[in-house]
């Protein structure tokens, strides 16, 4: 298909066609041409221009992308934002230790001077986007290779980039959508003082753990509060003192009028990835191959660090994030792929793909543009299959093992060391950084938990990965030790000095160029080298090579499909780039004779309240704020307090810490998390089982104002009654 017509294709089918109502990912600034009618036919009672806008303040001007993975919002006109607990988790656990410990029992600033300052934390706001397809595309044609057409566009788009922050503090990126076939420009404006404000003990912000994890009903106050600094002209700035509480173009109203089944809600978030148009052989690669690898060997991490956080306070502390971040994946995955299972996915899209081959093959144009896709995808599918499943071995398995990554950061020393042209100095300010790199790290690190993952990851590894993919040095030195790991381990662990931070201080602190030796000749880093260089010279170039040709193959695959159906309208895959998905209050039927009600309530968390177990205990102070029914107000019409609910909202990661709003534009929730059964939204929705899982706000404010008494942070907010 000739370029011109791919375009004109891709823009008939946006600007005419539709949907299933509460399925899709939408540019905010497409939302006046493709979505506001139906929206607003929905029940919104805003205009697309005051969700986004480049001529005035909207909405838009109130989100956040925050820390690079999450979604903030602004809540008042001193840069106060909201984001979920687990968001903000890794920077509660930075500043925890056994004499302050914030993930147990909270924190809350009682004035400004004592919010947290956190090194590496940013939020960036969206300034504009822009579709420049024309402009990146220019000098492409139908006759190039992929890389080829991969370094024009590069070149193309490194000017645009250049022109759109000339004589400003933006940064900016152009993004590939429906798998390069579009491109826009998007500028934006990054903030690095970010402060920690509050966040609630884990036993509200976490209730219920890993166990109701994707999981309805929900019971969990999943939020955390942090402030934007700016310099005294209101632009970033890094962290000072002098610095100054932000002052936003918008911020959000909160609504404590309620909710009720059937509302128009829409979520405004930094959405991850999501591949909905990829064919059968795609999706049974991630279910069904790459999936089954990595929860088992996730499992067994868990095992490993869950029985010794458990058993000991400090551990829980070091490793409670951590923990999370691999629970959280896990759980995800086996959602994942009993919900691709349970929807027949690889079947459905066989049967489409067998439409498709017959549209395809129907007359000699598009036989000769897209006849041979499917067979394309299928080779380079089944050659990649095993080296996608030893890859996996290698870094959900060998790269499980903390020692291993860490040890790896010194082989730039090493690389200095033997540069003659490196002067001792720089070597010295190398050695100081990781001198600094190496407290941060054993801060939270357990020598028993990591040794303990190494023995079982590393033999789960020579048993079960293929044999001709295993790394080379894993490979020997188990055949060294005749497949006996507790030895390779004992000895490993006793001999390395990159396990113990004492040996390792004392080494650093002495540390001249000859030392690198021992750096050399340790059991540790021999191990990690030899795995980081056999991924680099064998994997990269393999999955380097598959990216390329199926991305090629995607992309007209993408082309077609719209070709092939003038009458669907495509919304474009997240791509971690500021969106709105819209949708209703809504039930839903999850299994055979259950049904799920819409909304949870703090009855929910007394029923399953558990002293005897981490996740399920219950504050004092909010046990007594639930026997007097003190709920302010926060409490719903029905008298009860109202702890989250669910939507039709199609949501993914990324869109954690997402405002959640009404028909007005107001906030109403946070979105944390989706329900079990719609995790394979990712790759297929299901418009009967996929619902976003939201704080109610009200819950959100009881807590900060009842519960933690931290009614000056209330205060600021502008809320309608």
């Amino acid at each position: 298909m000739k370029l011109k017509s791919v375009l004109f294709a891709i823009s008939l089918t946006l600007l005419t066609n539709l949907s299933r109502a509460g399925e899709g990912m939408w540019l905010p600034l497409l939302l006046s041409q493709l979505n506001e009618k139906e929206m607003r036919d929905m029940g919104m009672r805003i205009t697309a221009e005051d969700i986004y806008s480049i001529n005035h303040s909207s909405l838009k001007d109130a989100i956040v992308l925050f820390g690079g993975g999450c979604t903030g919002e602004l809540v008042s006109d001193q840069g106060l934002m909201l984001t979920n607990h687990h968001c903000g988790y890794s920077n509660i656990q930075k500043h925890s230790s056994l004499e302050h410990d914030y993930l147990t029992n909270g924190f809350w600033a009682q004035r400004m001077e004592e919010e947290l300052p956190n090194p590496g934390l940013s939020v960036t706001f969206l300034v504009r986007m822009e579709d420049v397809t024309t402009q990146t595309l220019k000098g492409v044609n139908d006759k190039m290779n992929q890389k080829v057409r991969d370094s024009i566009i590069q070149a193309n788009c490194k000017a645009l980039i250049k022109e759109a922050v000339k004589g400003t503090q933006y940064t900016a990126q152009v993004k590939p959508f429906y798998s390069g076939n579009q491109f826009y420009l998007f500028v934006s404006e990054t903030f690095t003082d970010v402060r920690l404000v509050g966040a609630p003990p884990s036993n509200i912000g976490k209730f219920g753990g890993d166990t109701d994890n994707w999981m309805w009903p929900r019971h969990t106050g999943d939020f955390s509060m942090f402030r934007i600094y700016a310099g005294k002209d209101n632009k970033p700035a890094e962290y000072s003192k002098d610095n100054v509480p932000y002052k936003p173009a918008k911020h959000l109203t909160i609504s404590l009028k309620g909710i009720k089944e059937g509302d128009f809600t829409f979520v405004y978030g930094f959405p991850g990835t999501t591949q909905e148009y990829i064919p059968s052989y795609a999706v049974d690669m991630t279910a069904f191959q790459r999936n089954p690898i990595a929860i088992g060997l996730r499992q067994q991490r868990l095992d490993i660090i869950d029985n010794a956080m458990n058993n000991d306070k400090l551990t829980r502390i070091q490793y409670s994030a951590k923990a999370a971040g691999i629970a959280n994946t896990w759980k995800k995955m086996i959602g994942e792929t009993r919900g691709i299972k349970r929807l027949d996915g690889i079947e459905k899209k066989q049967a489409f793909e067998k439409d498709f081959q017959q549209w395809a093959q129907s007359n000699p144009g598009t036989n000769a543009r897209y006849g041979q896709l499917l067979p394309a995808f299928d080779k380079v599918f089944a050659a990649y299959v095993p080296v996608n499943n030893a890859y996996t071995y290698l870094t959900e398995g060998l790269l499980g093992v903390e020692m291993l990554r860490f040890v790896y950061g010194y082989n730039n020393l090493v690389k200095m060391c033997s540069d003659k042209s490196k002067t001792d100095v720089e070597i010295s300010k190398l050695v100081e950084a990781l001198k600094t790199s190496a407290g941060a790290f054993f801060k939270n690190y357990n020598r028993n938990v990591d040794t303990r993952l190494f023995e079982t990851l590393i033999t789960t590894y020579t048993q079960s990965c293929e044999t001709g993919l295993q790394v080379p040095v894993v490979k020997e030195t188990a055949a060294k030790y005749k497949g006996n790991i507790k030895a390779w381990t004992s000895d490993l662990y006793k001999k390395t000095i990159f396990a113990d931070s004492v040996k390792l201080n004392a080494f650093l602190s002495g540390f001249v160029r000859k030392d690198v030796r021992k750096i050399e000749k340790d059991l540790s880093y021999i191990l990690a080298s030899g795995i980081y260089t056999y991924s680099q010279n064998t994997f990269y170039p393999l999955v380097s090579a598959f990216t390329t040709t199926n991305d090629s193959l995607q992309r007209l695959y993408i082309a077609a499909q719209m070709e092939m159906q003038p009458d669907k309208r495509f919304y474009p895959d997240a791509n971690s780039t500021l969106r709105v998905a819209y949708g209703n209050v809504k039930s839903y039927l999850p299994a055979d004779a259950v049904e799920y009600k819409w909304f949870t309530t703090l009855d929910g968390i007394m029923q399953k309240e558990n002293p005897d177990i981490y996740d399920y205990v219950v504050e004092p102070r909010l046990k007594e704020l639930y026997n007097l029914h003190d709920y302010g107000r926060y409490a719903d019409a029905d008298k009860s307090m109202h702890v989250g609910f669910i939507a039709s909202n199609h949501t993914t990661g990324g869109n954690s810490g997402s405002p959640v709003l009404n028909a007005d534009g107001q906030l109403i929730g946070l979105n944390f998390d989706r329900c079990w059964e719609g995790t394979m939204s990712d790759l297929m929705y299901d418009p009967d089982q996929c619902r976003n899982i939201t704080l109610d706000i009200r819950y959100c404010l009881f807590i900060i104002d009842k519960m933690a008494g931290a009614r000056r942070l209330v205060d600021e907010m502008t809320i309608a009654e």
